[in-house]
């Protein structure tokens, strides 16, 4: 380093960057010779890591038709939750009470049971309506699936 670039480096302007600092001390350090050879001494280069490459863009990540449904059916089949949303199913029960009478109450276990029976009545009537629709040769229910399995189940 010659005297000018210390008496700068001393009075805080640096010239150059510390990486490039670093890469100076390490060729000093590296370029003394490690074979007893007399002559000229070998100078090793130092191996810079190449940079890592950014990924090019891609679109959002796409599945094939169909598998997020049947891993959604997965999902709902393992899970025990309900799926029904309790306050929407709440306000219908309640709305519905108000048509017997103003003065009518209940409590949360007892709307829990009615969930329960309500989600479970629901399901059984779509697998049915699966089935008709199998039945059919087909895969997607139609409407005409759901009126027949309640007409079998004998609900009108």
């Amino acid at each position: 380093m010659t005297r000018r670039a210390q008496m700068t480096r001393k009075e805080g302007m640096v010239t150059s960057t510390p990486k490039k600092l670093m890469e100076r001390q390490l060729l000093k350090e590296k370029s003394s010779s490690t074979s007893k050879t007399p002559g000229k001494r070998r100078r090793h280069q130092i191996s810079m890591k190449p940079k890592h490459r950014t990924p090019e863009a891609k679109g959002k990540h796409r599945f094939r038709p169909g598998t997020r449904a049947l891993k959604e059916i997965r999902h709902y089949q393992k899970s025990t939750q309900l799926l029904i949303p309790k306050l929407p199913f709440s306000r219908v029960v309640k709305e519905i009470l108000q048509s017997f009478g103003p003065n009518y109450r209940l409590q949360s276990l007892a709307l829990m049971a009615l969930q329960e029976a309500a989600e479970c009545y629901v399901i059984g009537v779509l697998e049915m309506a699966n089935l008709c629709s199998i039945h059919a040769k087909r895969v997607t229910i139609y409407p005409a699936d759901i009126r027949l399995a309640r007409r079998i189940r004998g609900n009108n």
